[in-house]
């Protein structure tokens, strides 16, 4: 099929890397896909190959639209141009319309995945949009898993392409990667991670500026420094798949957003999570509704310790713990997590099938 897929960029580019995955995925499964987006620019470095059936397209007021494809996607509620809606409807038959939504834990994900909200006026009367909720569970839209990425992950040595890419491990260090917004806990996670030997490996943007104002230490793309037990590596700008071997070599992942968010759970290693911080304080919410389900089965001396180094470094408590959470029986659960997640279809196949349905 056709897809047109849609995104516009907000901020921090985690709407175009989850399109990307997305677009990425379905070209390699044989469909056509066309991805549209008002900022092409993170692709330069987060896709600097493209992808087998991918077409790039700049979205701007100027833009002419060429006759919409079988699928349609408007990306976390992105608002398509009144063009391509017209086009959609004067299409037949008609392509499949698809609102693509954010990821989250909460319950009414379920009530809501796969609903459908029928077009009565405008440019899209008689049109039929469906609702389609990513999620952990089996009554949602699963998550973005390309199909043989698990195949990959059991012969992948991270210390060597560590090495490779220039931050061989030491002997008896551990290894971490930072990639988060503003934190006003940054100073303390960095004492702490301090009190062992660490290479902390930094991803360019906001996590380095912090560190740099932190330690009081310029930033160098591609070399390491050092600050006490914290070794500091500077990381260059890495497409997609690099970023997934990252979080397979790290011992310990710090991640963000949405897309990071997902691949960690991929990766198998403890992380922790910053969740885009929204005014209403709704993220809160959002972040308590993903433990409960992640620690359903925790045992406290787990679950405790876990929540609160969570809840200290997204601001939902007045610092971070000073026991963090025992790092074998960490690992553990994010496995077991993990194993839960694979026994379920990823999106890209669970939206193929829910789109040649309601074709």
């Amino acid at each position: 099929m056709r897809w047109d897929i849609f995104c516009r960029v907000i901020d921090n580019y985690g709407d175009i890397g989850v399109c990307w995955r997305l677009a990425a995925d379905l070209g390699a499964r044989g469909e056509q896909v066309r991805l549209w987006a008002d900022d092409l620019s993170a692709l330069d470095w987060m896709a600097p190959h493209g992808a087998p059936g991918v077409e790039v397209q700049a979205w701007t007021t100027a833009t002419r639209f060429p006759p919409p494809g079988d699928v349609v996607i408007e990306a976390f509620g992105c608002e398509l141009p009144a063009e391509v809606v017209a086009g959609m409807a004067a299409r037949q038959p008609q392509p499949a319309w698809i609102n693509l939504e954010y990821l989250s834990a909460e319950d009414y994900v379920e009530r809501c995945h796969g609903l459908l909200s029928p077009q009565f006026s405008g440019p899209g009367a008689g049109l039929r949009k469906h609702f389609f909720y990513p999620g952990f569970t089996p009554r949602t839209g699963g998550l973005l898993r390309e199909p043989g990425l698990m195949a990959e992950r059991p012969a992948f040595d991270g210390d060597a392409w560590l090495a490779q890419l220039g931050f061989a491990r030491q002997p008896g260090e551990r290894v971490a990667s930072l990639f988060c917004y503003r934190n006003p806990a940054l100073p303390t996670l960095l004492a702490q991670l301090a009190q062992a030997p660490t290479l902390l490996l930094v991803t360019p943007g906001l996590a380095a500026q912090q560190v740099a104002e932190a330690l009081g230490l310029p930033v160098q793309p591609g070399r390491t420094a050092v600050a006490g037990n914290l070794r500091l590596g500077w990381l260059p700008p890495l497409p997609q798949t690099g970023f997934d071997r990252l979080l397979w070599a790290c011992d310990l992942n710090f991640v963000r957003g949405e897309d990071s968010f997902v691949r960690a759970q991929w990766a198998g290693q403890p992380f922790v999570w910053h969740i885009y911080p929204q005014g209403d304080a709704a993220h809160e919410v959002k972040l308590d509704a993903f433990l409960d389900r992640f620690l359903a089965d925790a045992a406290p001396a787990l679950a405790a310790p876990l929540r609160a180094l969570w809840h200290g470094w997204n601001g939902m408590a007045p610092a971070l713990p000073a026991t963090w959470p025992p790092a074998d029986a960490w690992a553990a659960q994010v496995r077991r997590w993990r194993d839960g997640l694979l026994a379920q279809p990823d999106l890209a196949t669970q939206l193929l099938r829910f789109v040649r349905q309601t074709r």
